[in-house]
Order: C-alpha cells, then structure tokens, then sequence
C-alpha cells in the first residue's frame, strides 16, 4: 500500500514513524507564529499537508500523543479523529487543552499521529428482532470493575 503525501506548504514535515515498529506516523504542526491553547480551548492546528491512499478500502485514524496527554492535558477534541480514503483537504488537528495552564504549539512540533486501518462495509439488513446474547441489553458498566 501507498499513502501520497502532498505538500501544501513548502515548510511542511512529511508524517513520519519515530521508530521503525512505530504503528502511528508523527503529524507536525506548521503555524507561522506559535498558537497557546488556553486551558479549555479548542483550536485546530494546520499540518500543511493533503493524503490520499491508493486503496478505498481503509480510514485514516488520526490519534492523540500520549505524551502530550498524560504531560500536559493536551489532547484531539474528538478523541480520534476519522479520515475517509476520498479526503484530499489539509489535515487539520483540532486539539483541546485539558490541562490548567497554557500550551504552546510551535511549527514543527509532532502533535498526533496518524494509523491507517483496513474497513469493512457490510450490507445492513433491517430485521425484526436481533439474536439473544448473555449480556442483552445490559449496557455501561454492566460487567463491573473487578
């Protein structure tokens, strides 16, 4: 498989894996001037950069960085973030700031990362009553904690 990476500014970092079992590629922020995300905010961060895969049959996820998440609150508005295969606008990273104080984001700097998974379309099919289970309807929480 191929993912074609089109630079739509010429400062722009290709995504890259930090190492080679990486499952996520690094996505980089491209601002002119530094962005702070205020504790509570939500701004979405430009990365200069168009993808298209050369297969119809997977998503692009893109994910928090743990790092940025458990240090400093920083994480995606939308938890993850989902790319569909015919998606050719920037990548655009809408972060929030969960944390108490200020966060800069400079250019450069790697702020979520990108995984590419494989769907499946099934047919939906319409039924009057959908098979029994041992769990049911029994929804949150209902296997406990321990």
């Amino acid at each position: 498989m191929q993912l074609s990476i089109q630079k739509l500014h010429p400062e722009a970092k290709l995504p890259m894996r930090a190492t080679p079992d990486s499952a996520g590629y690094d996505l980089y922020a491209l601002c002119e001037t530094p962005i702070t995300l205020e504790p509570g905010q939500i701004i979405k961060i430009p990365t200069g950069i168009a993808v298209a895969p050369d297969r119809r049959d997977v998503v692009l996820c893109i994910f928090p960085r743990s790092g940025l998440s458990s240090r400093y609150g920083i994480t995606l508005i939308n938890s993850v973030g989902l790319v569909d295969s015919d998606y050719r606008g920037e990548l655009q990273i809408p972060l929030v700031n969960h944390g108490s104080a200020p966060f800069v984001v400079e250019s450069g700097m790697r702020i979520a990362q990108l995984v590419v998974f494989p769907i499946l379309t099934p047919t939906l099919q319409e039924v009057p009553l959908l098979d029994a289970t041992v769990r049911g309807t029994s929804g949150f929480g209902a296997t406990g904690l321990s």
